[in-house]
């Protein structure tokens, strides 16, 4: 009889399988992701709403640091006018100490960047994003953005988790929870080098959600992208049949402790060993960027080195959302922080990734995928007008920019302002928990109806706020 059906086992047997199951073990929790099951279905369908859903999944392009909005996308000639004077305005009554401790330590301090007008739709650009500046007409801007927390740690725990200083499910893995892969074969949530720092796993992990709604990692934002793997998904000698009977027992063992200890846990192990076993065939491959043509790789820049890493990585997640992975997070390293050397930081961060977001444009464009996919472009704060010591800017969440691109958004349109000096949301003010209640919306779900019960309340990612941006909307 084949081993998988025998059940009696010693326990010196029991210790070796379970230790044997450790390689599994390892592929599963770099894998914890959605397996399409009937009997999760029913809970997620209730975050399913009856409008169309113009999105089927979502790239995150996280900037980690604090890009300086009024160095980048959002231009203003007073920081000319009264560079450095202090701010000539009363508006900060409104603003917390912290931040108005920020505008009260420096003078204003002018761009270095020159703005000009892009597209059709005449967007404002400077001249730090050359080739991002040529899909003007496809770029949605929000420019009156604006979070909690004047810390790295509370704003990358907003973007990524709707919350500052408790533990929530990542945007990625209410998305996994709410819809599924469309890929039983690879997981809802991918992310590509995430920060190390900042919150680390929290930033794409699922908290309370189940286990299998967390993102599978490659390395982390301070790696190389041709370093990062999932570690232990080659499966070595072992042919897939004995694999199969090795998990197959494994999984017998696993279910007879589930069900005598009702423990969630376990069955989030059960269903990421079966997503591992699966990955195994599909994830090498799809993970081989050399596959790809020279053009391509061209494209996003992986031919010279201040573009090749970043362009790895937004090749990698073109590839991983054609093939179904509902949410892709691409990281930057922790680089855009320019308490000082604004100059030269920003100019070498912009070098490294201008090009490869440009690329992923065109390329998701030529394929057809833009229409269905939805790009978005974050980071976690923005930057003072004033300055910080003499050629540095300090953090600022009280108003910042981001965009989006692709499906459901209107092209070539920007949204909202900042005040004449860049400082603060002043005109249809979009706050984290809209943005995100936006996204969500753009993949056919109701933030407010994508509810969790956990401690004895229904949780969602917009807690008790947000609101649809419905002007950005095509």
């Amino acid at each position: 009889m084949n081993a998988c059906h025998h059940f009696s086992l010693s326990s010196d047997r029991r210790r070796w399988l379970q230790q044997a199951g450790c390689g599994f073990a390892a592929v599963a929790f770099q894998a914890f992701a959605q397996q399409v099951a009937a009997a999760a279905g029913s809970a997620r369908q209730s975050g399913l709403s009856q409008h169309r859903a113009p999105a089927k999944r979502v790239i995150f392009l996280f900037m980690h640091g604090g890009v300086s909005q009024v160095d980048s996308f959002d231009p203003k000639p007073m920081l000319r006018k009264f560079a450095g004077q202090d701010l000539p305005f009363k508006g900060l009554d409104g603003l917390d100490v912290e931040l108005k401790d920020k505008a009260g330590n420096g003078r204003v301090l002018d761009t270095t960047w020159r703005f000009r007008q892009h597209g059709d739709c005449g967007a404002w650009i400077s001249d730090l994003w050359p080739h991002l500046a040529q899909h003007a007409d496809d770029l949605c801007f929000i420019k009156s953005m604006h979070t909690r927390g004047t810390s790295h740690g509370q704003a990358v725990a907003m973007i990524h988790t709707g919350n500052d200083n408790l533990l929530r499910p990542s945007i990625g893995s209410w998305v996994s929870y709410g819809l599924g892969t469309e890929n039983h074969n690879l997981p809802a949530f991918v992310s590509i080098t995430p920060p190390a720092g900042h919150g680390g796993a929290r930033n794409y992990g699922s908290a309370f959600l189940p286990a299998h709604h967390q993102a599978t990692t490659l390395g982390h934002s301070g790696s190389r992208t041709a370093d990062a793997t999932i570690p232990f998904l080659n499966s070595g000698d072992e042919s897939p049949a004995r694999q199969r009977r090795q998990l197959n027992l494994l999984q017998r063992i696993n279910q007879r402790h589930l069900a005598s200890s009702q423990d969630n846990r376990i069955d989030a192990v059960i269903r990421s060993y079966e997503m591992a076993f699966r990955m195994q065939r599909i994830a090498p491959e799809l993970m081989d960027v050399s596959r790809e043509t020279s053009a391509t790789q061209q494209l996003y820049g992986m031919d010279q080195q201040p573009t090749a890493d970043f362009g790895h990585r937004c090749l990698l997640a073109r590839r991983f959302c054609e093939a179904g992975v509902r949410y892709v997070q691409v990281s930057t390293p922790y680089v855009w922080d320019q308490h000082s050397g604004l100059v030269k930081g920003h100019t070498k961060n912009a070098l490294a990734v201008d090009r490869p977001i440009a690329g992923l444009l065109t390329d998701l464009k030529q394929r057809g995928l833009l229409d269905d996919t939805l790009i978005v472009w974050g980071t976690e704060f923005g930057r003072t007008p004033v300055a910080q010591g003499t050629n540095g800017r300090d953090h600022n969440p009280a108003g910042f920019t981001i965009w989006l691109s692709g499906a459901g958004v209107k092209r070539g349109y920007s949204h909202g302002a900042t005040d004449d000096f860049g400082y603060f949301a002043q005109q249809e003010k979009v706050h984290m928990h809209d943005l995100h209640a936006t996204i969500l919306h753009l993949l056919g779900v109701d933030h407010e109806q994508l509810t969790y019960r956990y401690a004895g309340r229904d949780f969602r990612l917009t807690d008790v706020y947000g609101t649809v941006v419905q002007d950005i909307l095509a």
